[in-house]
């Protein structure tokens, strides 16, 4: 996996991505360690606001049954998403990942996010495509307004400070240096000189199909 490493100016605040599995289909593991709230962060909400570029996405109906089943909670903007738009058709996304609690670290909070990679425009060279995906901004929503006003600034998100609740809160971004680290997708895709040979095969492939299920058909099928 790859990992990303984010220290914010106020009390090392710290931000982790990671990237799991391999291929088209990967987790994203977000963990957020708050240095800014004192040595409890019990009462607040914590939440990851991430951008994905096109070349990624997350599939609405995975997340709802995942939502279901209390495996995870998300809000995506915006929340219709065509999942089989190729990466050069597709759109931006932001994702507003809530997170949970890590019970091994009073101020740490942690979540996991299913994405998928796009299917690329086919290269001239490399059988990888790049998706770079940025570090999260930081939400933090406390009942007790114990939040610095050095180290947080509050900000224009319409959210619920949870996945259940309706209403939504004021949440609170972090104020840190600009970050620079990038997690960087690499996506499979087919090189231009071997199309002459997927069009054949698919060609091939489809003839033959299209054989059995015709023979099949001739077979079995009762005709009146």
């Amino acid at each position: 996996c790859v990992i990303l490493d984010v220290q914010a100016a106020c009390q090392d605040a710290t931000v982790t991505q990671e990237l799991l599995k391999e291929g088209f289909h990967r987790d994203l593991l977000v963990k957020v360690e708050l240095g800014v709230v004192g040595e409890d962060a019990g009462g607040c909400a914590v939440a990851a606001r991430t951008h994905l570029p096109p070349g990624i996405y997350v599939d609405p109906y995975e997340l709802a049954s995942l939502q279901q089943h209390n495996l995870t909670k998300a809000a995506l903007i915006p929340d219709v998403i065509n999942v089989e738009a190729p990466e050069y058709l597709a759109t931006d996304l932001l994702v507003l990942l809530y997170m949970e609690p890590d019970p091994r670290c009073s101020r740490c909070f942690r979540a996991a996010l299913p994405v998928h990679g796009r299917y690329h425009q086919p290269a001239e060279e490399s059988e990888k495509a790049l998706v770079v995906l940025k570090s999260p901004e930081v939400l933090v929503c406390c009942c007790d307004n114990r939040l610095s006003a050095e180290c947080w600034k509050p900000t224009e998100v319409e959210a619920p400070c949870s996945g259940k609740n309706v209403s939504p809160c004021q949440w609170y971004s972090v104020t840190h240096k600009p970050a620079y680290e990038e997690l960087i997708l690499q996506v499979p895709v087919g090189l231009r000189q071997h199309s002459s040979l997927v069009c054949v095969v698919t060609l091939l492939a489809t003839v033959l199909c299209s054989s059995l299920i015709l023979a099949a058909v001739c077979k079995y099928g009762h005709f009146s």
